[in-house]
């Protein structure tokens, strides 16, 4: 009697897996959580604006009630020959500050980036001024502008070269609040681009380095192109940081001599806190 050999069973084909649905309960309980920072986004950025919009509408001086004027504000801001020479000072000074800490900045994390004795000490020293508070610098640096009493004319002295006005002269204001901002935030510029440097891979150099490119050639094609995006994240920084530029400019010189340094931000606080204008004030924001 000879057994029987059965074929083997077809395998089961495997179940395939629910396809996944994501829902989003809208029931209240979940957004119970949310409410409180819904609540605080409101009272701090979305209020103020509204409210800014609203007072922008009106003639609104302290100690009197607002009295709607419409678009009135606006159009006076715009033969106002004092705000427009405030946007060419806020351009100037915003074009020198954006572009000089990064060419700056770049120039020292290429130099960081270098292998030598007692880098990081001196990685250390040159990022501190970014620890100071922008009105301690101002102070300190008010302090070294002095036509007679300033360390800056003495040091020129010592080469021979007469004494500067610094922020005391029009021509010389914008480019000396410049240099302050310069050695301020140089450092953020030179830890950003640093840390694009940091994570360059080594393969590009090793091809160039065999097929004879210079220094300059491995910067010019190689380095600037994988760092740029680190560039762009700086300068993006650094125009918001220039723009918004207050507390630095209004210690030294509070938008003087006359008005040859006074910046948007300065003519706002004027407008509101000294001519008590805060419907036109307003408008500046707006």
């Amino acid at each position: 009697m000879t057994a029987t050999t059965l074929p083997p069973a077809p395998l089961a084909e495997p179940a395939r897996p629910a396809p996944f649905r994501h829902s989003v309960d809208f029931t209240p309980r979940y957004w119970i959580f949310a409410a409180p920072a819904v609540v605080v986004i409101a009272a701090v950025i979305v209020f103020p604006w509204i409210f800014t919009l609203y007072m922008s509408g009106h003639d609104w001086k302290i100690g009197g009630g607002p009295e709607f004027v419409g678009l009135q504000n606006f159009a006076e801001l715009f033969r106002d020959s004092r705000f427009i020479e405030s946007m060419g000072h806020t351009l100037y000074f915003t074009v020198l500050a954006v572009l000089l800490p990064i060419l700056f900045g770049t120039a020292a994390a290429l130099v960081f980036h270098r292998d030598f004795p007692f880098r990081g000490v001196l990685r250390t020293i040159f990022v501190m001024p970014m620890m100071a508070t922008p009105v301690a610098i101002a102070l300190v640096w008010t302090m070294m502008f002095h036509p007679q009493l300033g360390v800056l004319n003495y040091l020129l002295s010592l080469v021979g070269i007469g004494p500067q006005a610094w922020v005391y002269a029009p021509g010389t204001v914008i480019p000396t609040l410049v240099m302050v901002e310069v050695w301020h935030w140089t450092p953020l510029v030179m830890l950003i681009v640093l840390g694009g440097l940091a994570g360059l891979p080594s393969e590009p150099y090793e091809s160039a380095r065999i097929d004879g490119a210079s220094d300059w050639q491995m910067f010019r094609h190689i380095t600037l192109p994988l760092v740029w995006p680190f560039i762009m994240v700086a300068v993006v920084i650094r125009t918001i940081d220039a723009l918004k530029a207050f507390d630095t400019i209004f210690v030294i010189t509070q938008g003087g001599p006359g008005t040859a340094s006074e910046t948007l931000n300065i003519f706002l606080y004027l407008q509101a806190f000294q001519f008590y204008k805060i419907g036109y004030a307003s408008a500046v924001v707006v």
